[in-house]
């Protein structure tokens, strides 16, 4: 005799039948979920789960890559800014101003500075030789390396020469007064101690075009230097006397640093420039002399190290690695808009 049993139920068959039996009249395949919906579904389900483990790949690598981005910074930071040297043994520390005197160039007020302090302070350095070739730049810019070399020889106690290789013209100039002496090439470019302010005016030009220019200020004087509005005579007189004062601070600059050694003539403070053969006769400069024969020669310490701050590989790649990483998050997130 055969036990009773029950044979496994189908739910959708379970469902179908249900639905027959309470509507005979409907087609059973209309109560049962069709199979394209389904793979619908999947689809979707599948979907969410890819785009759900490519945040979480993204996440761990972008993290990653700035932890090894960091870890290489660091590396590179401490070995490009060595320097050369032993910096315990006897050597001559050099810094170079070669370029524009600009804020935020090479050659900036905070570089140079920076600069001259790290090599003064190593107890090998025996004198700072600046090495300069430089047509100028700004007035400011110079002005607060000028002050600060006066301060540092008093600090240090150390001296602080200048070797001009082709040109040490105006900022410059007035940066390599400051040193104990100057040497020179003998075809070097030295001088230029003035002061100037250039620009365009095009008002003619455009009276001639028929331009009419159309400036709103606050304050009669505000655009006095826009180029396609008329300069009345005292605005010039303004510009002319502030030039004469800052030309007045560069000679004495000059006067100060170079002191008993200048051989001044009329020409001397006028913006001329001259060779550096006609530098060492005006007392421009103190003499012919290169790094090689300066270090060898007037501070005996042969070996040289270069303190100069310079953009180093690890800060190139922060600027380009920033730039690339800012690029690629804002596509991403650009595409994420999209395909929501």
């Amino acid at each position: 005799m055969n036990e009773p049993h029950s044979d496994p139920v189908d739910p959708l068959a379970s469902t179908a039948a249900q639905a027959a039996a309470s509507s005979p009249t409907e087609p059973v395949a209309a109560a049962v979920p069709q199979s394209s919906d389904r793979q619908i579904l999947e689809k979707l389900v599948f979907s969410n789960l890819q785009e759900a483990r490519a945040a979480r790949r993204w996440n761990i690598g972008l993290r990653l890559a700035w932890l090894l981005f960091a870890v290489a910074a660091f590396w590179l930071v401490r070995n490009d800014n060595a320097p050369a040297n032993n910096p315990t043994s006897a050597h001559t520390a050099t810094v170079e101003i070669k370029g524009e005197i600009a804020s935020g160039a090479d050659a900036s007020a905070e570089n140079i500075v920076l600069a001259m302090r790290s090599a003064l302070e190593d107890s090998g350095s025996k004198a700072l030789v600046l090495v300069i070739n430089s047509p100028g730049g700004s007035p400011v810019q110079a002005g607060i390396i000028n002050d600060e070399i006066h301060r540092l020889k008093t600090v240090y106690n150390k001296p602080i020469y200048a070797v001009v290789e082709e040109s040490c013209a105006s900022a410059a100039y007035y940066i390599a007064a400051a040193t104990d002496k100057i040497y020179v090439d003998k075809a070097s470019i030295v001088g230029s101690i003035g002061v100037l302010m250039d620009g365009f005016g095009f008002t003619g030009l455009m009276d001639k075009m028929g331009v009419e220019r159309r400036l709103m200020t606050a304050g009669e004087n505000k655009g006095f230097l826009d180029p396609f509005s008329p300069q009345t005579e005292a605005q010039r007189k303004h510009a002319q006397s502030m030039l004469n004062q800052i030309h007045a601070q560069f000679i004495e600059a000059v006067k100060k640093g170079r002191g008993e050694r200048l051989k001044e003539t009329p020409e001397m403070f006028s913006g001329l420039f001259w060779s550096g053969q006609q530098a060492v006769e005006l007392g421009l400069a103190d003499g012919m002399g290169s790094l090689d024969m300066v270090a060898r020669e007037v501070v005996k310490a042969e070996d040289i190290t270069d303190y100069t701050r310079r953009e180093n590989v690890a800060e190139r790649l922060a600027k380009r690695f920033g730039a690339a990483m800012g690029a690629s998050v804002w596509q991403a997130m650009r595409a994420s808009v999209t395909l929501r």
